[in-house]
């Protein structure tokens, strides 16, 4: 086990250099960092933290905007605490630790022949920090990538490995497929996989008002749709994933180039630093941004469609709803951007999921839209976020648990049939709260 003082050298136990996640808007200073290579470790870890009483917190890549992995006591970092463990064809799994990225898992399984259904649209994050906090793609009928977990290894406080699955302690599973870090440390997950396939995206313009009237059709008549609205207009980009019998055909290396690269992350960078210079510039760049891309579509591998590069450095927060309000709410943010002086230089991203059955899930057991907002790192954005936050809990909108919101325990609790049962659980597992933190006190209580 590395106990690092800078991340990647080692030595003996000592101070550790302080933490900031990728937005650059939490930064944790915690007594010491680890870095364990393997379960063993890390439950020595976890034991000697409880000698000395310091909480536990686990960090993946930092891609939450909330301070869901923020300690001032034993930090655990996820480098060396990775790799694939084993790919079971007959089973149609893959077992990984935890704290590899979704980038070399995606990798990995595709030199297999394998894929997971449905990922987010980055792939910077740790296959445990995403499942922990919820990151979901968009889908008809396949969920989050926490609900894709078949089994999972938990390391508890006292430093006790349980195995995790519907078989077994499947209590702890319920809950522990979306931990939020509370119950315990996961170090190993065990992911459904499928034979690998192709997606043809169809990317194309459309207004605002035919995308929201033609919503339900849309979202039903593709296995994976999304928009972007463009605050200030009235344009939406749409795109629509679904499988296909080949051959690929993947953009074109220029173009490819010109639309993810140049346009979504050179200009826009550009775009997004005038804006937040000349606020009163950014109307009018909305309005050229909206009509940069142009309509395309492409056949390719799952991973090479469903994410894409993010270089723009951004907050964001991001609502889940029932599906049957996603017309409402949009309107009313619409509205609300309208009558307003907000001054918005990024996209609106609409995406959606099907009900699932995880506790703390912000899908759980309703068909869910998501509806997140965001502006440029460095512009102020809490009048904005707080105006449609009031949107979404007007709806009963859950919180995306790795994006800033400002509910706490009690609105949480009538937005979650079951977030009792995830209380207890956590009570039963973690009664001296090794694993609190500020956030995790904001969010389920003390």
């Amino acid at each position: 086990m590395a106990v690092t003082d800078v991340i990647g050298g080692s030595g003996g136990r000592g101070t550790g250099g302080p933490w900031r996640n990728w937005a650059g808007n939490v930064t944790a200073r915690p007594a010491r960092t680890v870095a364990p290579a393997s379960t063993e470790e890390l439950a020595a870890a976890i034991r000697a933290a409880a000698t000395d009483g310091l909480p536990v917190k686990a960090a993946g890549t930092g891609h939450s905007f909330t301070p869901a992995a923020a300690t001032d006591g034993l930090l655990i970092r996820p480098e060396r605490l990775t790799g694939i463990r084993g790919i079971d064809r007959a089973a149609g799994t893959v077992t990984v630790a935890a704290g590899t990225p979704l980038k070399h898992l995606n990798q990995t399984l595709s030199a297999h022949g394998l894929s997971l259904t449905n990922m987010g649209d980055i792939m910077e994050q740790t296959v445990s920090g995403a499942t922990s906090t919820g990151t979901h793609g968009t889908g008809r009928d396949s969920a989050s990538i926490a609900a894709q977990i078949t089994a999972l290894e938990l390391v508890t406080a006292d430093g006790s490995v349980l195995r995790c699955s519907a078989e077994e302690n499947p209590e702890v599973f319920a809950g522990a497929r979306l931990g939020l870090g509370a119950l315990g440390v996961v170090s190993e997950l065990t992911l459904a996989v499928e034979p690998e396939f192709l997606l043809t995206a169809r990317e194309e313009p459309m207004p605002f008002d035919e995308v929201t009237g033609r919503f339900d059709e849309l979202v039903a008549e593709n296995e994976h749709f999304e928009f972007y609205w463009f605050p200030h207009t009235g344009n939406c980009n749409t795109k629509r994933n679904n499988r296909s019998q080949g051959p690929a055909a993947p953009p074109g290396r220029v173009s490819g180039w010109i639309e993810d690269e140049l346009l979504s992350n050179g200009v826009f960078q550009v775009a997004c630093a005038v804006g937040r210079a000349v606020p009163a510039a950014i109307p009018g760049i909305a309005k050229i941004s909206s009509r940069a891309l142009s309509a395309r579509a492409y056949t390719d591998i799952p991973y090479k469609v469903f994410t894409s590069p993010r270089r723009v450095r951004f907050v964001e927060m991001e609502y889940a709803l029932p599906r049957t309000a996603a017309v409402e709410a949009l309107g009313a943010l619409k509205a609300l951007v309208e009558r307003s002086d907000f001054k918005i230089s990024f996209p609106v991203e609409v995406r959606t999921a099907p009900a699932d059955d995880i506790a703390l899930s912000t899908a759980a057991g309703r068909d869910t839209v998501y509806v997140a907002v965001h502006m440029y790192r460095g512009t102020p954005h809490q009048e904005y976020f707080g105006a449609a936050e009031r949107i979404m809990t007007a709806h009963e909108g859950r919180p995306h648990w790795g994006k800033l919101h400002t509910r706490d325990a009690e609105y949480l609790a009538g937005v979650y049939p079951r977030f009792g049962e995830f209380t207890a659980l956590r009570d039963r597992l973690d009664p001296e709260r090794r694993f609190a933190n500020g956030y995790l006190r904001q969010v389920l209580g003390e």
